[in-house]
């Protein structure tokens, strides 16, 4: 089953069981691979709907920081709610020695030996790691590799 599909089917069994926060999340999820789908003219593939489901997760951390610094426990609480829902469709997220690893692998591959090849890295590691890893915690197993 595609992953468009899959969400279509656990938005139907929200609303089914009344469950109106995953009904929301999954809807919201859903409204964003229609806007891609829609601007671009096409269907969407499942790296691409992941890619969507990751910004969305990226969007929902940075505002946990914000909400973070306004005090706001409640709203802190509601993203991460989302983000544990979203991230269930997501595939399985990788740790930190896994991420050091691709990054080693990959700093090697390119030659990098100094923060200067940050990008050179970076751009070798994304790809592999799409979906699977957060991209703040890559830059920042990317930057105490290279700063060793």
């Amino acid at each position: 089953m595609a992953l468009k599909e899959k969400l279509q089917e656990d938005w139907k069994q929200a609303l089914k069981a009344k469950d109106k926060f995953k009904a929301n999340t999954i809807s919201m999820a859903r409204s964003a691979i229609l806007l891609v789908e829609k601007t671009d003219g096409r269907v969407l593939d499942d790296d691409e709907v992941i890619g969507i489901l990751s910004k969305e997760i990226k969007q929902k951390r940075d505002s946990i920081c914000e909400f973070e610094k306004g005090n706001r426990q409640d709203l802190i609480d509601k993203e991460k709610a989302e983000i544990d829902i979203l991230l269930s469709y997501l595939p399985q997220q990788l740790t930190k020695e896994e991420v050091s690893e691709i990054v080693s692998k990959a700093a090697y591959e390119v030659g990098a030996n100094s923060i200067k090849d940050m990008g050179k890295v970076m751009s070798a590691v994304m790809p592999k790691v799409k979906g699977r890893a957060d991209g703040k915690l890559v830059s920042q197993i990317v930057k105490e590799y290279l700063n060793k």
